[in-house]
């Protein structure tokens, strides 16, 4: 939760309490007097007479400001957001990554990113931790964490493993009973990828997501703890970080949505030889291309 929010939470319910048990017709204070006694500006003083106001509870007229009705009952905002889940978190890294273009041996402040993805600096610590265990970070020597660049090597290893995980999901995908949820999954990701295609031109970046969508789904239906746990990695590598190669970037993706088209069909006629066949060809432009942004960005 940003800070602004929460102290536009925390000075809105503290008001209601001041309200409660007051009549209506009862004027409120100055919004200098209220922004004295909850200790905030009076730009968020202000946000929440325009909340109350808009809730019937409060008329604003000028300076004056009245009580309409009783606020005992009313219910009081959050002032404190659920737990992020290690999901929501990954997310938020990854987008960061992608959107910000950060780059190999960029430092990683905890403090500054724990706020950016609103989360303790102990839920960072643990989440940049897991991503060292497959050398994606490294801990600095003098603190703080710091993001790695990718070698070739890395690449083509991955590529060859991740292979082997999804051209055997994608294979198995196909002989799926009827009543699996996968069918309803899939065919709705035929739709998001044909809206995308439809506004591929302004929202080229939104690919990322639905990749990493297309691919969760189809490995999703192989019940194996070490498929989820290599997940990660594919998903930082080849969802966001090949996008550091930003020539074409446009076209690319809509080369790929075709692609997974092509995937797509080939599972729902329920015919393994061409899923399979669908599936590697994409994942070898994949890897292709995360070569070629190694090059480009000169990170190899």
């Amino acid at each position: 939760m940003a800070r602004t929010d929460a102290r536009f939470r925390a000075a809105f319910n503290q008001t209601l309490d001041m309200l409660d048990g007051q009549a209506p017709g009862s004027a409120l204070p100055s919004e200098l007097k209220l922004a004295e006694t909850l200790k905030v500006s009076r730009t968020v003083v202000r946000g929440v007479l325009s909340r109350l106001a808009a809730m019937g509870l409060v008329a604003l007229e000028g300076r004056s400001k009245t009580l309409l009705t009783s606020t005992t009952g009313v219910a009081r905002l959050a002032e404190r957001e659920d737990p992020v889940s290690l999901r929501v978190l990954e997310n938020r890294f990854l987008e960061w990554v992608l959107r910000f273009d950060v780059p190999a041996n960029t430092a990683l402040n905890v403090a500054q990113l724990a706020k950016r993805f609103s989360v303790s600096p102990h839920q960072l610590q643990e989440f940049l931790a897991s991503l060292g265990h497959f050398g994606l970070v490294e801990r600095r020597p003098r603190g703080g964490w710091r993001l790695l660049g990718f070698t070739p090597d890395y690449a083509v290893e991955l590529s060859e493993f991740r292979a082997l995980l999804e051209v055997n999901a994608a294979r198995q995908s196909t002989a799926l009973p009827d009543a699996h949820p996968f069918w309803s999954e899939i065919e709705a990701l035929e739709r998001d990828h044909v809206d995308l295609a439809g506004r591929i031109d302004k929202d080229f970046h939104d690919f990322s997501r639905l990749d990493e969508k297309f691919h969760r789904t189809i490995t999703g239906i192989v019940r194996n703890r070490f498929v989820t746990h290599f997940q990660k990695v594919i998903s930082l590598i080849f969802h966001f970080h090949y996008q550091w190669d930003k020539q074409l970037e446009r076209d690319r993706n809509l080369a790929a949505i075709g692609e997974h088209r092509t995937i797509i069909a080939a599972i729902l006629r329920r015919d393994p030889g061409a899923a399979e066949a669908a599936m590697r060809a994409h994942l070898t432009t994949s890897k292709e291309t995360l070569l070629q942004s190694l090059r480009v960005n000169r990170l190899v």
